[in-house]
């Protein structure tokens, strides 16, 4: 995805994602998708969650980052630094988070759940406008390699860097 990409831009990666998801789910076997994954812990199944997990978690995150971007710079700041020293809490409850909640967010539910959140998504983001797209806040750094200062708009592109991310580390067909 381009930096600073436009709203057409960003829907059109979600639907990218989604139909890339679907697939993945239509044509893995059982077997497959409790194959462990490419450099990471999870297999197959759990990687996939936490690839829609990313989409959940900005569709939480938006109203703390419209929030959190209208307070003074060093609030902003100090919130971002206070996360990146529970970076390790943050990186267990992560990983344990994600397998957890595949069990539930399977194969046979994380479709409709990923449909939801991208609805619920593009609909707000077709309500921001070019101002609200604009505020910015910091990220804890440590917690992901895309986090930095990040705006508005930049925070609805992060699931679908996330995603294509960890797609890389799916090893199942494309």
């Amino acid at each position: 995805m381009e930096l600073n990409p436009t709203k057409e831009q960003i829907l059109a990666e979600y639907g990218r994602t989604r139909r890339e998801l679907q697939a993945w789910l239509a044509n893995a076997t059982a077997e497959d998708l409790r194959r462990k994954s490419n450099g990471t812990k999870w297999t197959n199944e759990e990687l996939l969650f936490h690839m829609v997990f990313g989409y959940m978690v900005v569709r939480a995150l938006l109203p703390m980052v419209h929030t959190v971007s209208r307070l003074p710079g060093p609030v902003g700041r100090g919130f971002a630094a206070a996360l990146n020293a529970g970076t390790g809490p943050f990186n267990v409850v992560n990983y344990w988070g994600s397998r957890a909640a595949s069990t539930f967010y399977n194969r046979r539910r994380m479709g409709r759940k990923l449909d939801k959140t991208l609805a619920a998504l593009s609909r707000r983001l077709e309500r921001e406008t070019p101002a609200t797209l604009s505020r910015s806040m910091p990220f804890p750094d440590r917690w992901d390699p895309f986090f930095a200062t990040m705006t508005v708009n930049d925070v609805y592109a992060y699931p679908t860097l996330h995603f294509d991310f960890h797609a890389g580390q799916l090893s199942l067909e494309r």
